[in-house]
């Protein structure tokens, strides 16, 4: 069986509205990011990757399987949606063991799998908790769980660190990056700072379309020679930023310091300096010339 997702002229209707535009990717072993703002067709994409949407049109397969076979599918994959909750009256315990049962998984591989997934996320602790006393970060660690409980061979999580604060999500992206070493992991999120800590191929996804395929590192190469720094005066910032995108500011007194995005020097003062990912995604969305 190939670890590799194929899709080919993907178009995926709402009724009448399309979503997805003659998407074209292919995806393998290791962290695969998508990437766009909210609306972009993000979620579309990973619930037809999950068999939880019909295609509309186009081929997928998913690890050698059409995308019609459903029940193969599942059996192989596992899925962490934005929107996730259990039963919150269950323990966290009581509530990998009923998923375990759903998913077929014997009393010995129940007991035996559990407690090692448990202490994977940093949960063995908490087994005798009611999953409703759990903060964000914890449930998102029990999804993960449970969606690797049955040892999938592709692992899609759908915006995972959205309300997190700073340290959940370094440890959830720590925990992705150890899962995907022998998985297809397939992130979706809007938080640019995830991608660059976790992924080393990232799609970019625009009103359905895909503008950007590729290393996080090329895709840093696109903006080369199109970043500036230049710290100015409050008053000039209007005026600045009705000319350039400007992609980080931060205040100071009377002063703004700023890193905008120019194909050329755009004002005396301002410094050429080394594009950073969240600059590189602005140039594309800006530019939207991605290297497909």
């Amino acid at each position: 069986m190939s670890a590799e997702i194929k899709i080919s002229g993907l178009n995926q209707f709402y009724g009448k509205k399309q979503v997805l535009k003659d998407i074209n990717l292919n995806i393998g072993t290791g962290m695969f990011a998508l990437l766009g703002r909210n609306g972009a067709g993000k979620t579309t994409l990973m619930r037809v990757l999950a068999t939880l949407l019909p295609v509309s049109r186009g081929v997928v397969t998913v690890c050698g399987i059409p995308i019609s076979m459903e029940a193969q599918i599942r059996r192989i994959t596992g899925y962490l949606p934005q929107e996730f909750s259990f039963y919150a009256n269950m323990t966290v315990y009581e509530a990998m063991d009923y998923l375990g049962v759903l998913s077929g998984l014997s009393k010995a591989d129940r007991q035996e799998k559990i407690p090692d997934l448990l202490a994977k996320v940093n949960l063995l602790t908490k087994k005798k908790v009611k999953v409703g006393a759990l903060s964000g970060g914890m449930k998102r660690r029990l999804g993960i769980a449970q969606a690797i409980l049955h040892e999938p061979k592709v692992l899609i999580v759908d915006e995972p660190t959205a309300g997190l604060d700073a340290e959940e999500r370094v440890r959830f992206r720590n925990l992705l990056s150890e899962i995907a070493g022998d998985r297809i992991v397939i992130l979706s999120t809007h938080i640019i700072a995830d991608i660059e800590a976790s992924c080393e191929r990232i799609a970019v996804l625009e009103e359905g379309e895909i503008i950007y395929n590729g290393t996080v590192s090329d895709m840093l190469r696109l903006a080369e020679g199109k970043i500036y720094s230049a710290q100015i005066k409050k008053t000039d910032l209007p005026g600045i930023k009705a000319k350039y995108p400007i992609t980080s500011m931060v205040s100071s007194g009377n002063h703004v310091s700023l890193r905008l995005i120019s194909d050329e020097k755009p004002f005396e003062g301002a410094c050429l300096c080394e594009a950073g990912i969240e600059d590189a995604y602005m140039y594309l969305m800006q530019d939207k010339r991605g290297a497909i």
